[in-house]
């Protein structure tokens, strides 16, 4: 698995980590927004706003585990077919070689 796929990962929670800070500005641009359309601003709306932006950040995390998941396994079932293969080209190679030593 890629060190990207780790990355992208991080990347999504990162994102969905609101400090207090990044929380009053975001609830600022939203009220100014509210403001020049000339909406009322209330908490019911902001705090769905946040929740949207939460759910976003959910999402993104969720595919980002996911794709992170599925390259693992892919990973995993490739590297016991190879050590299979192999094993099994190890017995071919002992069995040949018992073979003409004893005829």
């Amino acid at each position: 698995m890629d060190n990207q796929d780790y990355n992208k990962a991080e990347h999504a929670v990162n994102n969905a980590k609101w400090t207090v800070n990044d929380y009053a500005d975001r609830a600022k641009d939203y009220i100014r927004e509210q403001k020049r359309n000339n909406r009322e601003a209330t908490a019911e709306g902001w705090m769905e706003r946040a929740k949207d932006n939460v759910a976003d950040a959910w999402e993104d995390t969720k595919d980002a585990v996911s794709s992170a998941w599925e390259k693992t396994k892919d990973w995993t079932e490739e590297a016991w077919e190879d050590t299979k293969d192999a094993a099994d080209d190890a017995a071919d190679t002992t069995r040949d070689t018992w073979n003409d030593t004893t005829r």
